[in-house]
């Protein structure tokens, strides 16, 4: 899809965050010459090339969406501007940790598992919840929302019951974003409150 064109279908209040896991340098260029300003990445050895070059394009915002490893968080904190996946207290308090020491201050999204599955981490409701005092109170990082990815066996009505569960559980917080829907349920999404939509095959097409 044509990046104008999707932008014409959103809110004014729903970013686009352009997934670029897997994609060529010259397509993120191209990309990026057509206006588009954020995009993620899931793997750091993978990201770190791309990023040195890169970085003459300086309006360019990275974003961590992957499972994020003890020992890749400081070269998280060191290249990304946003971490969308921290999922548990430990984490956070590395994170906090390390941009305390890296003179950095990310913005961060807590990932919650709203469903039972094994093959997605995150918080559950309570856990976070009874975590949320420590958390917001840690130095050097800034809590701005929720990230959450459905089951990949969820039907789209499904999904946009559990987009709306994020989106109401993010609002009892006090948090402004909710980064939720990917290329086949970003529609579903967008109606249930999304802010960030996470969009790799829709822009970039098929690998």
């Amino acid at each position: 899809m044509n990046l104008e064109e999707l932008r014409n279908l959103l809110p004014s209040k729903v970013k686009v965050l352009a997934v670029s896991k897997g994609q060529e340098i010259s397509a993120i260029r191209l990309l990026a010459s057509s206006g588009q300003v954020d995009f993620g990445e899931s793997r750091v050895q993978e990201a770190l090339p791309k990023l040195d070059s890169l970085k003459d394009l300086q309006d360019i915002r990275w974003h961590f969406i992957g499972s994020l490893q003890a020992n890749k968080v400081r070269q998280v904190v060191r290249n990304f501007d946003v971490i969308h996946s921290v999922d548990s207290l430990k984490l956070a308090k590395r994170i906090s940790r390390i941009a305390v020491e890296e003179l950095k201050s990310p913005r961060v999204m807590a990932q919650v598992k709203f469903r039972n599955d094994p093959t997605k981490g995150g918080f559950n409701c309570e856990e976070l919840i009874d975590s949320w005092n420590e958390l917001t109170e840690l130095p050097s990082m800034d809590f701005v929302g929720l990230m959450t990815i459905s089951p990949l066996s969820f039907d789209l009505t499904q999904r946009k019951a559990l987009f709306k569960e994020c989106r109401l559980f993010a609002d009892n917080l006090g948090l402004e974003d909710c980064s939720m829907g990917m290329s086949a349920d970003w529609k579903e999404a967008v109606e249930s409150g999304a802010t960030w939509i996470r969009l790799g095959t829709s822009l970039f097409g098929s690998r």
